[in-house]
């Protein structure tokens, strides 16, 4: 008997063997991405964003489009990617954000536990992480949305990965 292998989304066999899958989350694409149809229709996968971008957080995922990931490094919203997109995928344009993602904290943060740990409010420059007291001594982390750029700096220094950009 063989071992099984348990999905976090209902999948059926011949969706995943004929190439159905999506995953159960939306992926990332560039800041300044355009809808993800007219992404999709537009970006002919030419690696020229990928290639421009100065903190490596774009890669190359299935079908050719870029996303990006946040392992390693954040976005500075330097504007490279949207630069030297001829196909216009990316679009930057005066008065548009680069995209609306914020960060959002789950449950397996250290704070919940009890663990004092703080390390993504020293990376967020823009200070959009502040720890609210609570009973016992704990602190969490609480994201305030309108100073969260999505940059994704508290991603990669977080211990147990328990942020997220959505």
């Amino acid at each position: 008997m063989g071992a099984r292998i348990q999905l976090t989304t209902e999948l059926r066999r011949k969706d995943f063997l004929g190439c159905n899958y999506r995953p159960s989350h939306p992926v990332i694409r560039p800041p300044w991405a355009i809808s993800e149809s007219d992404f999709q229709e537009l970006c002919t996968g030419c690696n020229a964003c990928i290639d421009r971008c100065p903190t490596s957080i774009l890669k190359k995922a299935r079908g050719g489009y870029p996303i990006v990931v946040f392992d390693n490094d954040q976005c500075t919203f330097c504007g490279g990617c949207a630069e030297v997109c001829k196909p216009r995928a990316l679009r930057r344009e005066e008065g548009n954000p680069p995209w609306t993602l914020v960060a959002s904290v789950n449950a397996s943060c250290l704070s919940s536990a009890g663990v004092t740990c703080r390390i993504c409010g020293d990376y967020c420059d823009a200070r959009a992480i502040a720890f609210k007291l609570a009973v016992g001594g704990k602190a969490t982390p609480v994201i305030e949305r309108s100073l969260c750029t999505g940059c994704g700096a508290c991603i990669a220094p977080c211990p147990v990965r328990a942020i997220r950009i959505q």
